[in-house]
Parts: C-alpha cells; structure tokens; sequence
C-alpha cells in the first residue's frame, strides 16, 4: 500500500533571490569601502554626522547578506560566502600592515567573526539535515516493518480461514493475486492494485464464523445450509469495517458475491453500483472457484472455464472485467492461473522460483521426530552456466519464516542453523557440528531429463538435538547430519537455492516417530539433569510438554519440592513448571485410560479439559513480585519449588508459591473419579531432585 510522505520537504528558495542577496552584499560593501575612506559628513535630521561613522552599519549588512546566504541556500550560499570572506581577509590585512590604518581593525575581527558564524551555521544546519534524514529512515522502516507485519498478518489468518476448507487451502492468495492482475490490467497505479490485492486477500474472513461441517460438506447444502454461507460476506463485513484505516478491505469482502444482473447477495445491488474493487474480486473469485479442485469435483479445463466467464459476461460479472479475465486467459497458454498441488509451506503456491543466493524462501516446514518426506522438481536457470542448484535453511521463528532485518530477527527470536547445499555442501551459522555422508548407488545411471531438470526426494527428521537430511536424485545419496546447539528450539527448513525454479512439492509427514538411536550422534547430548536425583528421576522438558516424570498418586496432605530451572532457550513466561493432575492405566501422561483434570502452570494459569471437571483458579501478587521480566529472570537462575496437596473426596486443592505469586487451584472432580495421579511437566524447563513427602509416613 502507499506509504505517506511522512518527510518535511525542503522549500524550493528562487534562485532570483540569491543573486538579489549577492547584489545588495556588493551594494552595502561598495557603501563600506566609500565612507571608510571619506572625511566629510553627512546631515542627518539637522545634525551632522560624519560619514565614516556609517562604516559599521555598511559591514554588519555586508556580513548579513553572507549569512544570509548560508542559511537559505545551504552549501551553495556557504562556499560563495567562504570564497567572499577570505578574498576580503588578505584585503584588509593589507590595509592594516602597509597603510597602517587602524579604523581597519574592526573590520578585521567583523570579517573574522563572519567567517566563524558562516561555519558555525552550516556545521549545525548539516546536523539538523542528518537528524531530519535519519528520523525520515527510522520513520520509513517503521512503515515498512507495520506493512510488513500486516501482510504477514492477514496472511496467517487467511491461511487459518482457509485450513478449514479441506478443497480450498490457497483459494484467498490466489484470488488476491488474480485481482491484483486484473487491476494491472485495468492500468491501475500501484498503490490501488496493492489495495485490491489485499481485499482479494481478506474477502472470505467471514468464513471463520460458518461451521466446518457445512464448509466441507461433499453433497448438495440444504437451504439453511445455502443460507448460512450467504452470510459470509456480512460477517467479513463485519470483522474487517473495524480497520478503519482500510475501508476498501470491507467494501470488496461486503459486496463481492452482487452479481452485476442484481440477483447477488447480501444487498442485490446492481451494475456501477456494485462497488468496482468487489466487482474484480468477484471475477477473481468465480475463476478460482472454476479452476481449482471441490469437494464434488476436479480443476475444470481451461477452456470450459473461459466459456463460463464469457457466459457470466453482463449478467453475473462487470462485462469490462469479464473481458480482462478473458484477456489473462488467452495469453496464459500453459494454463499456470490454476490450483495445482498446493502447499501450506509455499504459502498456497506451486512454486518457488530463486534468483540469487536465498532471494526466496519457503516458509518453514517443520521438523520433528516424524520424519518428513519433500519430492519437488529442481528446473536450473538456463541463462546461468553454474547455478549451485537447491538447498534449504534450518532455522527456528516464532512465525515459522525465515527473516533477515535485524528488527525481525530480534522479536520474532530468529536464528539459524545452517543451509545445505543438495550436493553436500553446507554452511554453519549456528550449529555445533556438521557430517556429510554421500552415497553413490554402483551400476545406477539417469539419463538427464529436458533441461537438466531433476528430480528430488528429501527426508528430513529430528531427534533429540540431532538432525538428519537425506537428499536422494535417483543416482546418489547425500546424508548431511546437524548436531544442533541445544534440543529446546524447534526446527523449521525452507526451501531455496540459486538461479533455478522449484516446482511440484509435495510434503508427507510420517505418523509413528523414529526411534531414539535413530539419528547417530556426532556430538554428545546436551543436559541441564545431571545433578542430584530424588524419588522420582530428574526430568528435562525441551519443548511445550514434551516430556514428564511418572506419575504421583495424590494424597490428602503431600508435598512435592523439586529444583527448577529455565532452560538458556527459555524467552516466555510460560516456559516453566506444570502440575498435571491425570489419570492412566500405567501412571504416565499420555498413557491408556489417559485423562486430564487439571494442568496448573507455576505463571499462575490453569485449565481443565476432562468432561465434567471443574478448576477454579486464584492467583494472587503480593509485595515480593517483581513484574515479570524478573521473574522470568529468576527462573533462569533456578529455585527450590515446593508443591503441597489437599484432597476430601472429589475435591483437590493444590497450591505453591513462587517469587511473589501465591496460586492455589480447587479441582472438583466428577462422580466415580478414583485415583488421581500428578506429573511434573512444563515447557524448556529442567527438574531435578524431586522428592515425595507422604504424612502417612511422616516424612516431613
């Protein structure tokens, strides 16, 4: 979108009125000249004044006139007075030594002082013009990231939206960029097509409020059903007139589904009325509609969809629109304007084309212990003779992307990995170890495909702080392993290269994990559990519950005290000690029977998932606590936590304290609930020496 000028603009200053200042410098210094050196005098309101006493008024206009310049012209007017002041300098030195006229001195330390003046302002006035630039440059990248963040925004929850459709994911971004090429078209400037794409973008927001069962129905929707998604519009409306910044985001999600003939909906408006970015975007939307996959049935061929555009031409489209759609048609011969195998990663694209090194990338795709299986086609560049070929980026994002200004980098806790190469190369930014294993299959040969176009089968998993990459061509093998710098952060790849187009990627995730030993190691295992154990084992939580010790029968009166700490990775609040009150077969989280009464997190937050349950949380701060950057802070450092149990009946009273924060929550359990165990767990938080204390055996 178009950014305000949010610079003050310098005046434009005539230059007519630099040459009228130089002329009346000349006017007053010929003035100074003459009646320095004449002894007469000159009547003024009856008295007589002689003439040499107006030296001083001649000189400070002079010298006013040269500052004067220098402050209106800038670095024009400065050298010009520069040059001035030191051709009269010799001038009147000369004066003073060879004629030893003493009235010259004034003079002397005047022209001096005007000299000082002229550097003194043009040195302040290029710091202020600095300062200007700068704060216009801080201004602008604020602007940038603010539309940056909104694109990204709007992009997470159209995603979001379109998850729930099964037959749709990428239906809004393609409809944002059909609209966007339409407006091009059309000849719009920029900043209205950016605006169209971006009402292209949000159109279907409204979505979010209609059930996923009737989104995903495979058979014909009853009325109520029809009538329900006819409310989408109304409920985009609705969600998006609050930006009020962007008024056109809610006109084009308003009336996109009027048809020009007025039988559309909400409002059945008719023709020019129908506003024109809503009468692009319904264009844009029907061809997608058209040209993608449903739910009852496939892509329709091309040529049948142009036919339906021409058909809808005066009676459900803008016939001057229906005709650019048309336009776009025709010259897109390898019908590229339609849905392929889309891809959450690519961001509902096909396809990602790099230039230069890493100037794209995929959006992350994320690595775990189920292993991940990415085939795509590698096209190289034909105008480029050593293209390096494909590669990706490990690295970790809150928004699972990757980023590079180092604005993003800081609040989103970007940090990368490192980036292999397809051929085996690779380069470390920010792992511990890097082993490059290739294999060639003996007897095995490819015939180059059209193009040196390749194929390419990649497997990526994780264990533990361990990574493997397989990159398979059909010919040779190439296993690189990464020894990550700790097993806390999550791992994302995408996808990228030099000078080649990737394109047909698929993505597969395993359901069962690898095992443990999967991955040989390269580089030892990091632990923060290796200090004293207690009753129950010491136990580290590297990820959001990704671990938790076994479970403690809860009787009335227990106490649990244990040693936590924040692991280095740890930046959120909630990345510390939880308390999960349970019930399974074999006492572990997660385990048959598994059933979840309560999860109490030491930041003072609980909730409840079991039917029936019931939590009521009280968390209260008393003069101790220090806001939470400290108490983030201290939990880095580590503290000695004790945990104590009530239980009558039903009833489960469990309460600790910590750095100012008393918590105490009350589980009321439903009817027939018997044993109740509780597991410490968390999120990037080590636990160790946990011991028991049963008053039924008095041990505290």
């Amino acid at each position: 979108m178009k950014k305000k000028d949010t610079g003050s603009r310098n005046v434009e200053v005539p230059k007519s009125l630099f040459v009228l200042i130089l002329l009346l410098y000349f006017i007053a210094y010929i003035c100074l000249i003459r009646t320095s050196r004449t002894e007469g005098t000159v009547v003024v309101a009856g008295y007589s004044i002689a003439a040499s006493a107006f030296t001083g008024v001649f000189s400070s206009l002079a010298n006013l006139c040269l500052i004067i310049l220098v402050v209106l012209f800038k670095k024009t007017g400065f050298i010009t007075s520069l040059i001035i002041l030191c051709i009269q300098l010799p001038m009147i030195i000369s004066t003073i030594v060879v004629r030893h006229s003493s009235t010259s001195i004034p003079g002397f330390f005047t022209n001096l002082l005007t000299f000082t003046a002229t550097i003194l302002i043009y040195w302040r006035s290029r710091q202020v013009e600095n300062y200007r630039a700068n704060e216009l440059r801080t201004l602008q990248n604020r602007q940038r990231f603010s539309v940056r963040l909104f694109e990204q925004t709007a992009t997470a929850l159209v995603n979001a939206i379109d998850a729930k459709d099964t037959y749709s994911h990428g239906h809004s971004l393609r409809v944002a960029e059909y609209s966007e090429k339409i407006a091009q078209t059309m000849g719009k400037d920029e900043d209205e097509c950016r605006k169209i794409y971006f009402a292209g973008l949000l159109h279907d927001v409204g979505k979010i409020g209609i059930p996923i069962s009737i989104i995903n129905k495979k058979g014909r929707l009853t009325e109520e059903e029809y009538d329900l998604i006819k409310e989408h519009p109304t409920k985009s409306f609705q969600i998006l007139s609050s930006i009020t910044e962007y008024p056109f985001l809610a006109i084009g999600a308003h009336y996109h589904h009027e048809r020009y003939d007025g039988k559309g909906y909400p409002d059945k408006l008719k023709g020019e009325d129908i506003p024109e970015i809503a009468r692009i975007i319904s264009v844009a939307d029907a061809y997608d509609a058209m040209s993608s996959n449903r739910s009852y049935r496939n892509v329709l061929p091309q040529q049948l969809v142009r036919e339906e555009i021409v058909k809808g031409s005066g009676s459900q489209f803008d016939p001057r629109i229906a005709a650019i759609m048309q336009y776009l048609i025709d010259i897109d011969v390898d019908y590229r304007m339609r849905e392929r195998h889309v891809v959450k990663e690519l961001a509902g694209k096909d396809e990602l084309v790099v230039t230069e090194h890493r100037s794209n990338i995929s959006d992350g795709i994320h690595i775990t212990d189920r292993p991940t299986t990415i085939r795509l086609m590698y096209h190289p560049e034909k105008t480029v003779l050593r293209a390096r070929g494909p590669a990706v980026v490990l690295f970790d994002s809150l928004d699972e992307r990757f980023h590079d200004d180092e604005r993003s980098i800081r609040e989103l806790n970007y940090y990368e990995y490192c980036e292999l190469w397809f051929d085996g190369t690779s380069r470390n930014t920010g792992v511990r170890k890097i082993e490059t294993k290739i294999i060639e299959r003996e007897g095995v040969s490819q015939a180059p495909k059209k193009n040196g176009d390749t194929e390419y089968r990649l497997e990526a998993v994780r264990c533990d702080d361990h990574i493997l990459v397989r990159v398979d061509d059909g010919i040779k093998t190439v296993e690189m392993t990464v020894a990550l710098p700790d097993s806390t952060r999550f791992a994302y790849i995408g996808l990228t290269g030099e000078y080649c187009m990737i394109s047909d990627v698929s993505i597969t995730k395993s359901v069962e994990p690898v095992s443990e030993d999967y991955i040989p190691r390269i580089a030892d295992r990091i632990s923060f559990i290796e200090g004293e154990a207690g009753d129950v084992p010491n136990v580290q939580i590297n990820g959001y519950r990704a671990d938790a010790s076994e479970g403690i029968p809860v009787i009335d009166g227990m106490k649990i005290t244990f040693h936590t700490m924040s692991l280095p990775t740890a930046r959120l609040i909630w990345h510390c000690p939880y308390f999960d009150l349970f019930y399974s077969d074999d006492r572990r989280v997660n385990g048959p029977g598994y059933r979840e009464f309560a999860l109490i997190r030491c930041d003072g937050e609980s909730w409840d998932t079991d039917d029936g349950t019931r939590n009521k949380l009280s968390v209260e701060q008393d003069g101790s606590f220090k806001g939470w950057d400290e108490w983030k802070r201290l939990n880095k450092e580590g503290f000695d936590c004790t945990v104590t149990f009530s239980r009558k009946g039903r009833e489960i009273i469990t309460s600790t304290e910590n750095f100012g924060l008393s918590i105490c929550n009350t589980t009321t359990l439903r009817e027939g609930a018997g044993e109740v165990y509780v597991a410490l767990t968390g999120d990037q938080v080590a636990l160790t020496n946990i011991r028991v204390f049963d008053p039924a055996l008095q041990e505290l």
